[in-house]
């Protein structure tokens, strides 16, 4: 089973960018952790360079990524620009563009893309140390711009779908290759505590012709539609709802 480690940029002293009271490295670890959430909900194995507060540099988070046993390395960061709201939008760096890593990236930033974000591409940065000496694909995503009051608050009001998009994007880049995640897939539009809103979801999405139902998980209703062997097929259908305006989850039976 392929599996990644997830590295928080920044960390301890290193606040990296800061904007208004907002420090970088707070962003990344939330960002992180949010993210390494949503792909150990779906079967992927995964690990951190650091879960907490912590200072490590850049060659230390290097060597973590190397001697983890992960198969992709993915950096979490924020940009910054000279001037406060100069520039906006995401973009993911790599070593070189070539191969997964850059498959990967792309994956990422259309995902970004399609929560609102300016896509602003992918980027060769061979100078950078996490990308650099890590003997393993690695990307490094710049989520937004620390320095920009219209991407702080696209970052803060649509969380969950930017951490959704990039744990997508990495899942769409390693779920054909990965025979481990095979199984039984759904994608789920909402969770509701009363019987007559999940019903009232469900409604929408048949009507809207796709088939589905509705799941106690005590003490939660669950609509879930579709049923998939594959991740590949059931992330294809999340993008499918997300662009009808779904809030969506694929999950793993």
């Amino acid at each position: 089973m392929a599996r990644v480690i997830l590295d928080a940029g920044h960390g301890g002293y290193d606040n990296g960018a800061q904007y208004d009271g907002r420090k970088e490295k707070d962003d990344n670890l939330r960002l992180t952790l949010a993210v390494g959430q949503i792909l150990e909900q779906n079967g992927v194995p995964v690990s951190y360079t650091r879960k907490s507060d912590i200072y490590q540099s850049p060659s230390e988070k290097a060597r973590l990524g190397n001697e983890s046993g992960a198969d992709y390395f993915i950096s979490f960061h924020r940009n910054a620009s000279p001037n406060a709201n100069e520039y906006q939008g995401v973009e993911t760096l790599v070593f070189d563009d070539n191969g997964i890593k850059a498959e990967m990236a792309r994956n990422v930033n259309v995902n970004l893309e399609q929560v609102g974000f300016r896509n602003i591409g992918v980027k060769e940065r061979p100078n950078l140390t996490v990308l650099k000496r890590t003997k393993i694909p690695a990307i490094l995503i710049e989520a937004g711009f620390l320095n920009s009051d219209q991407d702080n608050e696209r970052f803060d009001s649509k969380f969950e779908q930017i951490s959704q998009a990039i744990a997508d994007g990495i899942m769409e880049t390693i779920g054909s290759g990965n025979e481990a995640l095979q199984g039984i897939y759904r994608v789920q539009i909402g969770l509701y505590r009363n019987f007559s809103n999940a019903q009232y979801a469900l409604n929408r999405a048949v009507a809207d012709g796709y088939e589905g139902d509705i799941v106690y998980e005590d003490p939660y209703y669950a609509v879930q539609i579709g049923e998939y062997n594959t991740l590949d097929e059931a992330v294809r259908l999340e993008n499918e709802l997300k662009k009808k305006g779904y809030d969506t989850l694929v999950i793993k039976k």
